[in-house]
């Protein structure tokens, strides 16, 4: 509900009192002198059970984690999962600080940087992020809507252009990468409301250090259900957008081969006054989390333009498309 004050940096830890929570950080690297995306995402997910089992091994909370790397030279996603219920030390999510893990894949605050470790059969990175711009209070002053219904919403702040620094081992191979990224935290006991099918989202590292975030949910028909967004400057000035203001316009799909669904990939994202071209990095960022998360989506690097010259780059996610989406 709306009203609550978001706290720095107890925020960035746990809330095992809501059903879902996650840890989000989306960018673009540089290795040898190309152009990779990335992305690792920590899920907390609070399942319906009767809680007064006394036994340790109770699966009173769920973690889930994701990985991948987005390389135009493979053409495809290469990508890694983990699942396991929290206890024993081996897998959770502390509260009033971030720290996060299943095994040694882990996401956690150090000083004024966040580090993420993940080591996966066809890849590893040892990742910093180091933080230059506050928080972005997503929504009404952090409480941000998803649908008509008030409760329908999430508890979600935005780190955009955060500095990395790094290596990336693949093949045996390792090399030092650095490059810019985004983070994402949202906590929420009541995200999709049940006209909804899933949302597209954009986060966007703007050149010149502005920074974009622009959702649409869509309803059973594909159309939107709910939107929202905001756009701050790099001198600070924050413009939060109503539903009506945002607007995504599909351009182009992609069709995958694997499992047959069609994704708009390419987008016209207008916010207020501003339009922007969304492109992917390349088509095939298909990520299967049937292993995990259960569904299949696609997640990857995009580029925004403007009159088609380059405005910045970052993150595009569509959910919903291969089923709908159940939380």
């Amino acid at each position: 509900m709306p009203g609550y004050r978001l706290r720095f940096p107890q925020d960035e830890g746990s809330h095992p009192d809501f059903r879902v929570e996650w840890w989000y950080i989306t960018g673009w690297l540089e290795e040898a002198g190309r152009p990779l995306g990335f992305q690792v995402t920590f899920f907390r997910a609070r399942p319906e059970l009767k809680h007064d089992n006394p036994s340790t091994f109770t699966p009173r909370q769920i973690m889930i984690a994701h990985a991948a790397l987005s390389d135009p030279a493979r053409g495809r996603l290469v990508h890694a999962q983990r699942a396991a219920r929290a206890g024993f030390d081996l897998a959770g999510a502390e509260q009033e600080r971030m720290r996060v893990w299943i095994d040694d894949w882990r996401l956690q605050r150090s000083g004024v940087s966040y580090q993420a470790q993940i080591a996966a059969p066809d890849f590893s990175f040892d990742l910093a992020f180091d933080i230059t711009q506050p928080p972005i209070k997503q929504g009404q002053d952090g409480y941000s809507r998803k649908g008509p219904a008030p409760e329908s919403a999430a508890y979600y702040y935005s780190i955009p252009h955060l500095k990395v620094n790094g290596t990336l081992t693949r093949g045996g191979m390792q090399r030092g990468v650095e490059g810019t990224a985004w983070m994402d935290h949202e906590w929420t006991s009541q995200y999709l409301e049940k006209d909804a099918t899933g949302w597209d989202w954009i986060g966007i590292n703007l050149d010149g250090g502005g920074a974009l975030m622009a959702f649409r949910v869509r309803d059973k028909q594909g159309g939107p259900l709910w939107a929202g967004g905001a756009l701050r400057q790099a001198d600070g000035r924050l413009k939060v957008f109503s539903p009506e203001e945002v607007r995504f316009i599909p351009r182009r799909e992609w069709k995958s081969a694997r499992t047959g669904t069609n994704y708009p990939v390419s987008f016209l994202v207008r916010t207020g006054d501003r339009e922007f071209a969304i492109e992917p990095l390349f088509d095939d960022q298909e990520l299967d989390a049937r292993a995990s998360a259960g569904t299949i989506y696609w997640e990857g690097a995009v580029l925004a333009l403007i009159g088609g010259r380059r405005a910045g780059q970052g993150y595009l996610e569509l959910t919903g498309y291969w089923q709908r989406l159940e939380l």
